[in-house]
């Protein structure tokens, strides 16, 4: 019995962090609205009951949750190669520009499942390449990956507007430009007895395959051994550049399949509405799951369900719907403090449970 208690004890200690932000940030967000004179305990509530409180809120959830689980693997996979990207949202718009354009290059009469495929190959194809360039920069060039995967974002953005909105626009779309539209074959519809999409069952198994690899498989083991000790991975001949560079393609690859899923299953077509803040959610998604796989895809439903409750509060309370935002940037405050404060927590600890040596004893 003892032995089940510690083992569950040793699991649930890492998400202490977390849990601990969370409730530093709903106290400072309680103040925040507090001090405008707003009901904050009113507003606690219809968030809880906007994200979860019916069928309808769960949906709307669940709907949020599926390109979340994938751009955050964009950050928690380079994450375990020592790798902070952000550079998720420009990945995504780049995959759902791929998927929308694949169906116009394949044959007339190729089965919709394969269609599909070639789509989901072709978005995760262009999602993996363009982290993967940061991934190259940084160990090539010395880029930094963090400013690197940020500036890359932005011109995929921008290379993504400009087609959209000028050679791949349809001349059909006259008050919001868009591409041709996805031939009805290739639409994901909603997964049976849930009116949510395919794509929720695809993010979640994309994080239960990512927790495989990096806990069980060879190359997630030597992701974990660069991004602790470069230095050390040299030493044993591991291929550090080539690791680095995997890493940033498969979290680039589910960056990019979360832009084919939001097109085949959500708009129909690419435009400005696929860039809709996913990539960088994700990355408060994957800090808040410390990079474990299977933890995003519970703070996945946790920020969707915030993101979704932003209407009821403007509804009820006439509040502004980017209230929610102020909630996630109080989030994302409190994990890098609550990050900082474990770290040094830990190296006190190390301090004092490690023996001293008398140096000049050992030298003599």
């Amino acid at each position: 019995m003892r032995a089940i208690f510690e083992r569950l004890t040793s699991r649930m200690l890492p998400a202490l962090p977390t849990l601990c932000a969370l409730a530093g940030a709903l106290l400072m967000f309680v103040l925040f609205l507090f001090l405008q004179g707003k009901p904050a305990l009113e507003a606690c509530r219809l968030i809880f009951v906007g994200a979860f409180g019916s069928g309808f809120a769960w949906q709307n959830t669940l709907q949020r949750a599926a390109p979340l689980m994938l751009t955050a693997l964009c950050v928690a996979l380079p994450a375990r190669a020592g790798l902070v990207i952000i550079g998720g949202e420009g990945a995504l718009a780049l995959g759902g520009l791929a998927a929308a354009l694949t169906p116009g290059i394949l044959p007339a009469g190729l089965p919709s499942i394969a269609g599909l495929v070639l789509m989901a190959l072709a978005a995760s194809a262009a999602g993996g390449l363009w982290i993967a360039l940061a991934g190259w920069l940084r160990q090539v060039r010395g880029v930094n990956e963090t400013i690197g995967s940020l500036l890359l974002s932005y011109i995929a953005i921008a290379v993504f507007r400009h087609l959209v909105e000028g050679p791949l626009r349809d001349p059909a779309s006259l008050n919001k430009p868009s591409t041709v539209p996805v031939p009805t074959d290739y639409l994901i519809g909603a997964m049976p007895g849930l009116n949510v999409h395919w794509g929720l069952f695809w993010g979640v198994a994309a994080c239960i395959a990512a927790y495989g690899l990096v806990r069980h498989g060879v190359f997630g083991f030597s992701m974990s051994v660069v991004g602790g000790n470069v230095r050390a991975a040299r030493l044993v001949g591991l291929p550090v550049n080539r690791i680095v560079v995997i890493a940033c393609l498969l979290g680039g690859a589910a960056a990019g399949l979360a832009g084919m899923m939001e097109i085949a299953a959500v708009h129909g077509s690419a435009n400005s509405a696929l860039i809709a803040g996913y990539g960088y959610s994700g990355i408060l998604v994957a800090f808040a799951a410390r990079q474990n796989p299977l933890a995003i895809i519970a703070c996945a439903l946790l920020i969707g369900g915030i993101e979704s409750s932003g209407s009821l509060l403007q509804r009820r309370l006439d509040l502004p719907d980017a209230t929610t935002l102020v909630l996630q940037g109080l989030l994302f405050i409190n994990l890098l403090a609550w990050e900082t404060i474990t770290g040094r927590l830990a190296t006190w600890r190390l301090r004092i449970t490690t023996p001293r040596t008398d140096l000049g004893a050992a030298h003599a």
